[in-house]
């Protein structure tokens, strides 16, 4: 395992992105903090580095275990991080939160309305003189 490696790249290994222009440019939008701080992707970062990665409205708070020399499987990748206890929690509750709000927004439209189905819609919008 090598002894420092770069911000994007091990975002990349670890599969937080799927290619490492996506984790450049979260690096450069503020979305990830390194040790309390805004960083750069070419930031060398080592073992027991602190993380704080934003991707939507969830947040991983995590400290580096290992720094792989190669991008590994997903089963594998877990394993180059440790996650805190609040932000497991943290992130269970918001997703659980967001599935509700899919819920009960109902079943998504599909397909397109019919002819017959658009001119209905034309008609019942249709302003009357």
């Amino acid at each position: 395992m090598a002894e420092q490696m770069r911000l994007d790249k091990w975002l990349w290994a670890a599969r937080f992105f799927k290619t490492r222009k996506l984790a450049v440019e979260a690096i450069n939008g503020g979305k990830v903090h390194l040790n309390g701080q805004r960083t750069k992707p070419g930031k060398e970062i080592r073992c027991g580095s602190q993380l704080c990665i934003h991707k939507g409205s969830l947040e991983w708070k995590i400290k580096v275990k290992v720094l792989p020399k190669q991008r590994r499987p997903a089963s594998e990748a877990a394993l180059f991080y440790e996650e805190h206890e609040e932000s497991i929690s943290k992130r269970q509750r918001i997703s659980a939160e967001l599935r509700d709000q899919r819920i009960a927004a109902g079943p998504r439209q599909t397909e397109k309305p019919s002819k017959r189905n658009r001119r209905m819609i034309h008609r019942f919008t249709k302003k009357s003189d």
